[in-house]
């Protein structure tokens, strides 16, 4: 499993790598216009002083426990004040001539760092305040100070959007392996459970079935027993709680419905909709049962279909089964209850209901639906 934080750790390294590769354009710049500073020496002093801190940035980002407030806050300060007494070590005739600070390209830095820690948003503050006391130090607003500043903006933005992007994607993947160590261990379960304890049960309540007295009663629990075993191993349990809007496995919905006499056969899976699809199509899918125990008894099989664009819940049973018009005369004599209750949900879903039955051979109902809401 991914430690957690684990895809920021490249961007601290690459954070790293940009303080060490700019202080050594700061070192060629300081050698190339030392003879033009008003205090070389100081100068010289300064850029120790930054590579001593490049090293103590270096060490201390490493660390996640390291990377609070104290330290984004120290590293701010320093680069500030290098800033503040460039004027004084450069001397202004320096600045006036076009020459670049001493901190050159090193104060961006901070910006990258404020910026992997907190996203777009502190990483736009602290280019914000480096460039601000950039163009003050200068005494003047050139072209070159200004495209410095908005430059560096925009990489605040810009690094601190992907680094909330890897942090999300990290949390997702670290999800996903959860997700997957539970789908493998539950499968094994299921294995060990279908080759013995389902099977005994499922034996012991078809043969009891047509007993009576305790025999009959044992027979019963042992399908109730069958059913909730079932339900476990195949992840069709209560809903989890999340966001109201958060996608729903409809699996855990149909799960609901499974019982003694009702067999539910979905992928191993999980099959995401949106809520209100998934309650719709589940309720749809309860009517077609409540109509099949009120009208036929008997066993019913529900199916579940994830064919990516759509999803088709097909619900079969083995009751006396109706006549081929027999739904267009309830319409019209008043009786809504498949025309609402499966029909009219279906269809306000945008999908399609599909009634087959015939006298004696039970009835299957094909409810298909598309994944996202019309």
């Amino acid at each position: 499993m991914p430690a957690p934080g684990g895809f920021e750790v490249p961007l601290w390294r690459a954070v790293a790598v940009y303080r060490v590769a700019s202080l050594a354009y700061v070192v060629v710049v300081v050698v190339r216009d030392a003879d033009r500073y008003a205090h070389p020496l100081v100068a010289g002093a300064l850029v120790l002083v930054m590579a001593a801190w490049t090293a103590v940035t270096a060490v201390g980002y490493a660390a996640p426990a390291r990377r609070g407030w104290p330290l984004l806050l120290a590293d701010l300060g320093v680069v500030v004040t290098i800033l503040l007494v460039t004027p004084w070590v450069m001397g202004r005739a320096a600045l006036a001539a076009g020459l670049p600070t001493l901190t050159v390209a090193w104060l961006g830095g901070p910006v990258l760092a404020w910026a992997v820690s907190g996203g777009r948003r502190r990483g736009a503050v602290a280019a914000l305040v480096l460039g601000t006391t950039d163009l003050a130090t200068r005494g003047m607003a050139t072209p070159t100070a200004i495209n410095g500043a908005i430059l560096m903006l925009l990489a605040g933005v810009v690094v601190g959007h992907v680094a909330r992007l890897s942090v999300a994607a990290g949390e997702r993947l670290q999800r996903a392996v959860e997700l997957e160590a539970a789908t493998r261990e539950r499968e094994r379960l299921a294995r060990d459970i279908h080759d013995s304890v389902l099977q005994v049960l499922a034996l012991v309540q078809r043969r009891g079935a047509r007993l009576d007295g305790e025999a009959g009663e044992l027979a019963r629990l042992a399908g109730e027993q069958e059913a909730a075993l079932r339900t476990l191993i195949s992840g069709t349990g209560p809903l989890p709680a999340g966001p109201a809007d958060a996608p729903v496995d409809l699996r855990a919905l149909l799960g609901r419905y499974a019982s003694a006499t009702v067999s539910l056969s979905a992928p191993a899976s999980p099959v995401p909709l949106s809520p209100t699809v998934a309650r719709e199509l589940a309720a749809a899918a309860g009517a077609a049962l409540d109509n099949a125990a009120r009208h036929g008894g008997g066993r019913a099989w529900v199916l579940v279909e994830d064919e990516g664009s759509t999803v088709t819940v097909s619900i079969r049973d083995e009751g006396p089964g109706f006549a081929p018009d027999r739904l267009a005369e309830a319409v019209a004599q008043g009786r809504l209850g498949v025309a609402q209750a499966i029909r009219g949900r279906v269809a306000d879903l945008g999908g399609t209901a599909r009634i087959s039955s015939a006298p004696g051979a039970g009835t299957e109902v094909e409810l298909t639906v598309p994944r996202r809401e019309p």
